[in-house]
């Protein structure tokens, strides 16, 4: 496929093969293909950069090839990074939620690709979320933000091939799209039962249980509630120094969710909203991969944290509560009056109204 090209290459220190080998070191060695640039997206090409952390263009030492960051100035490839490239590859691991942004990465770059007649590939990795489960609102067609790009429910059980597959039809982008499929994936999986090593994609995704939790949790970054960044268990715990931790658990427990338990934790961040305070929280320990829903636990939770009797400092802020959902569709659950319940169901039918349309898309 790449014999001959000069190939420009969109990765991170996720692109690794089955062996560990580093997708640059094995494309820099071979005599077929010619790398002749890396493009780094946010957390930068080494995956050691904080959380929007502005990433400037480097060089790698190793192949001393130009690294382009697509987090920095710009989040789109120019004309002068995608000069002299033949075709352009996308070799990145994500996690699954849809305002995690390696994916928004991967689109920018077809977009750029396909003005300039460029071929894209995409080399397929798993859903390591399990690409049968989909979760939460499903985002307006006519919204496009960097970290809400797709009209996809936020865990959208897709791969990062078949989400190019669906931008490509759903935006009309005119770009020449190819998928290196995966061998042998099994789409109710989790990345633990592939037998490939983990690699944190970014320095909060620590396993598959926190990437599982992350598009359930991940919606408290917009509030005054800590999400376990700078503690042992990111994203597997939430917390505030005024937050009643044991009568949330109480709640929490008391509505069986399937799949996850809850007890009281405490805990003192070292980095991020509440740095060296001690912090009331929610442990959450996974027993069912396959059963646990995370956004039903943020929805019944925020519903429970506006009961202002019990729970008077919660808030949160709309600003950010729109960088990390892509639009105001949050918004609802914070304010509105229904039932949990009623939330739910809603985004059930709106994940069972996707599902039908990415039938067209799936590969596996």
């Amino acid at each position: 496929m790449f014999a001959g090209k000069r190939v420009g290459l969109v990765t991170n220190h996720t692109g690794l093969n089955a062996a560990g080998r580093s997708g640059v070191d094995a494309m820099f060695a071979s005599k077929k293909a010619r790398l002749v640039a890396i493009f780094s997206p946010e957390h930068g090409f080494r995956g050691n950069a904080a959380d929007g952390e502005v990433i400037n263009n480097s060089t790698d030492p190793v192949t001393g090839l130009p690294i382009y960051s697509l987090y920095g100035k710009t989040h789109r490839p120019t004309s002068a990074m995608l000069a002299g490239i033949d075709v352009l590859v996308f070799d990145i691991q994500d996690v699954g939620a849809r305002f995690y942004t390696y994916l928004t990465t991967m689109a920018l770059c077809m977009e750029e690709a396909g003005k300039r007649k460029i071929p894209f590939v995409v080399l397929d990795r798993p859903n390591p979320i399990s690409g049968m489960v989909l979760e939460g609102p499903v985002l307006s067609k006519n919204i496009q933000d960097f970290t809400g790009y797709f009209p996809v429910p936020v865990r959208h059980g897709l791969t990062a091939g078949e989400m190019a597959l669906l931008h490509k039809d759903i935006r009309n982008i005119a770009v020449d799209l190819s998928v290196v499929k995966l061998q042998g994936w099994d789409r109710a999986s989790f990345y633990g039962d592939t037998g490939l090593a983990w690699v944190n994609p970014s320095p909060n995704i620590r396993g598959v249980d926190a990437a599982i939790m992350y598009p359930g949790i991940g919606g408290f970054e917009s509030t005054n509630m800590a999400v376990g960044r700078g503690t042992d268990s990111p994203f597997l715990w939430f917390g505030a120094p005024w937050l009643n931790a044991e009568r949330l658990v109480a709640t929490l427990n008391a509505a069986d969710l399937p799949g996850v338990r809850f007890r009281v934790e405490n805990k003192t961040p070292e980095l991020a909203i509440y740095a060296g305070k001690l912090c009331h929280g929610v442990r959450m320990e996974i027993t069912d991969r396959a059963a646990v829903r995370p956004m039903d636990i943020f929805v019944l939770a925020v519903s429970a944290l506006r009961d202002r009797t019990y729970y008077r400092e919660f808030r949160f802020d709309e600003a950010a509560l729109r960088l990390i959902a892509g639009n105001n569709v949050y918004k609802a659950i914070f304010e509105s009056k229904d039932p949990p319940e009623k939330i739910m169901a809603d985004f059930r039918a709106q994940c069972a109204a996707f599902d039908k349309l990415r039938g067209r898309y799936l590969l596996y």
